[in-house]
C-alpha cells in the first residue's frame, strides 16, 4: 500500500510540474508578446474632411463657414457610424469613458479606455497616425500590441474614422482612469498558444493603403463588403463562423453566413432585415450574445445598409457547414 500511495505521490508531483512549467511557459512567452514592437505605416488624414459643396448659387462659403459645414457634417456621419456600424459604445461605454470587455477571473479583466477629453482618456495627446495605428491596426503609439479587436476595422476609410475623431471629441468629458489590461492564467495560454491572436498580428503592421473614402453607399455587393468588414472579427474573414476565439466562453459558435441550404441561404430578405430589427430568428427565437448585443446597433443601420450587406452575403459562395 506505501508502495502504492509513494508512486501516486510521485505522479502526481510530476503532474504538478508539469502544469506550473506549461503555465511558466505561457506566462513568459505572452509577456514577450505583448512586449513587442511593431512596425507600422505612418499616415495622415484631416479631422474634420473637407465639406460637401452646398448649393449656394455658383458662390463658395466664406473659410469660417465651410469650417464649421465640414465639422457639422463629419458630425452626423461619425454619429451615425458610432451608432450603428462600428459601435464603438458596445466596448468604451455609453459614454465613451470606459468600459467593460472582458471581466473573467480566468481570462482576464480586459477594460476599455476612457476616449472623452476628461482626465484619463487615453486620446488628448491623439494625433491621425495614432488613431490609424490603434484603430485599425491594433498597435498602440508606443508601438506595442493592444487588446482591441482592430481586425474589425481594418477596412474602415481615412474619412470615416476622421467622423468618428470628430463625434468622439464632441462628447461630454468624463473624468474616469481606467486600469490597464490584466490577463488571467488562461488568458496568457490563449495568448501564449495563439488561440487569442492580437489584432495586430492578425492585420500586420504594414497593411494598407487605407482607402481614402468610403465607397458610395448603394445596396451593392461591393458597398456590402465594406459594412461586413465588422462582422469578421466574429464570423471569420470567409463569414463561414466557428468558434469565436477570445470571446466568452458561454457565447455560442458564430453562424455561419454563407447562403448555405441549412442556413441563411433559406432565408429571405424581409426575414433577414427583421432579424436585425429585432433581434428575433424567422422561428421567433431570440439571438444570443455577443448577436443580441449586435443587434441593438444594427437596428439603427439605414435600410441601404441592410439591403446592401444581404446583397453581399447572397453573393457568397455556400461554404461549410452551419453552426
Amino acid at each position: 500500500m506505501r508502495t502504492v500511495l509513494k508512486i501516486g505521490g510521485v505522479v502526481l508531483a510530476l503532474l504538478l510540474l508539469a502544469v506550473l512549467s506549461f503555465y511558466a511557459w505561457a506566462w513568459y512567452t505572452a509577456g514577450r508578446k505583448l512586449a513587442r514592437i511593431y512596425p507600422v505605416h505612418t499616415v495622415d488624414f484631416p479631422i474634420p474632411f473637407l465639406a460637401s459643396a452646398p448649393n449656394s448659387g455658383g458662390s463658395s462659403p466664406a473659410p469660417a463657414d465651410a469650417k464649421q459645414l465640414a465639422r457639422s457634417q463629419a458630425l452626423a456621419r461619425g454619429r451615425h457610424l458610432v451608432e450603428s456600424r462600428y459601435v464603438c459604445t458596445a466596448c468604451h461605454g455609453d459614454q465613451l469613458g470606459g468600459g467593460v470587455m472582458i471581466d473573467d477571473p480566468a481570462i482576464g479583466r480586459i477594460l476599455a479606455p476612457n476616449l472623452t477629453t476628461g482626465s484619463g482618456s487615453r486620446t488628448t495627446t491623439y494625433r491621425a497616425a495614432d488613431w490609424d495605428h490603434i484603430v485599425r491596426h491594433g498597435i498602440k503609439p508606443d508601438g506595442g500590441p493592444a487588446l482591441m479587436p482592430s481586425q474589425d476595422f481594418r477596412q474602415m476609410s481615412d474619412q470615416e474614422l476622421s467622423d468618428i475623431i470628430v463625434y468622439i471629441r464632441s462628447q461630454p468629458p468624463v473624468n474616469h482612469q481606467v486600469p490597464a489590461p490584466a490577463l488571467g492564467p488562461l488568458g496568457k495560454v490563449l495568448v501564449a498558444t495563439g488561440k487569442l491572436r492580437l489584432s495586430a498580428d492578425i492585420i500586420g503592421g504594414g497593411a494598407g493603403p487605407h482607402a481614402v473614402v468610403p465607397l458610395a453607399t448603394a445596396s451593392t455587393a461591393d458597398f456590402g463588403r465594406h459594412v461586413a468588414a465588422t462582422c469578421m472579427g466574429c464570423h471569420g474573414d470567409a463569414l463561414t463562423g466557428g468558434p469565436i476565439a477570445g470571446g466568452d466562453p458561454s457565447w455560442p459558435p458564430a453562424a455561419n453566413l454563407t447562403p448555405i441550404p441549412s442556413g441563411l441561404g433559406g432565408w429571405t430578405y424581409p426575414q433577414f432585415a427583421a432579424t436585425l430589427r429585432t433581434g428575433k430568428r424567422p422561428d421567433g427565437t431570440a439571438l444570443r450574445a455577443p448577436m443580441s448585443e449586435v443587434v441593438l446597433s444594427a437596428r439603427r443601420m439605414t435600410d441601404v445598409e441592410v439591403a446592401a450587406l444581404w446583397a453581399y452575403l447572397r453573393s457568397l459562395p455556400p461554404t461549410g457547414d452551419r453552426h
